[in-house]
């Protein structure tokens, strides 16, 4: 029974397709079942050939390496990716992710790492050379960040506290809205001053934008 991993390459440089091939065929749990080019004969390529794992450069002449990852991914799942690539950026490493890379390597790793990424991807694991995994933390990091700092949606306000901003942005001044609640003036601005603090906002404009926005009041 032949349990090595079967490894298809695209790629659109011969000289890296060799290269590769040259790297994997004395692994003895490897076997190079094809290699092309670009996205023409892929299709067919992986219906006849049957890979465990396409390693797949992000830059293609006819579909980009994060589109033909995308229609793998949809049309053969069973089948891993391995993006190898010169651009080590984030938003090519976050774009290639998104269409079902299970790993990413930049062109100039090493024969060691080539290997473990191939067995890792093959086990369904993800993989990410150093630098990678550096600018996927740091990407990750910067999210959570933004969405620390992102203002609370209205569902962290009480229901008094939208009943009063309601009555606010509606043009109801604050002896007004006491004596509409049958609360005291200086409750009113307690409650006033909570909500601007829970949402982060300075002014009132951004309150009265806000309330509309999350259909607090109509217009």
């Amino acid at each position: 029974m032949n349990n090595k991993i079967k490894i298809l390459i695209v790629d659109d440089h011969q000289i890296v397709r060799d290269g590769l091939i040259s790297l994997l065929t004395d692994a003895d749990d490897i076997e190079i079942v094809g290699e092309t080019s670009g996205f023409v004969n892929l299709l067919d390529m992986l219906k006849q050939r049957k890979p465990d794992v396409v390693v797949l450069d992000i830059s293609m002449p006819e579909k980009s390496g994060v589109e033909i990852a995308d229609i793998i991914t949809h049309e053969f799942p069973s089948v891993k990716i391995l993006m190898l690539s010169m651009y080590i950026n984030e938003d090519f490493i976050t774009n290639a992710l998104k269409a079902g890379a299970k790993g990413y390597l930049p062109k100039n790793t090493t024969k060691a790492e080539l290997l473990e990424a191939i067995r890792h991807v093959n086990r369904n694991e993800e993989y990410f050379s150093k630098p990678i995994a550096d600018i996927i933390m740091k990407s990750y990091v910067k999210r959570i960040k933004a969405e620390d700092e992102a203002p609370p949606k209205d569902n962290a306000l009480t229901t008094r506290e939208i009943e009063i901003l309601g009555l606010f942005v509606k043009g109801l001044s604050n002896a007004e809205i006491a004596n509409k609640l049958f609360i005291s003036v200086r409750t009113v601005e307690s409650h006033k001053n909570h909500i601007m603090q829970k949402l982060g906002f300075k002014s009132t404009v951004e309150l009265v934008k806000y309330a509309i926005k999350n259909n607090i009041v109509k217009i």
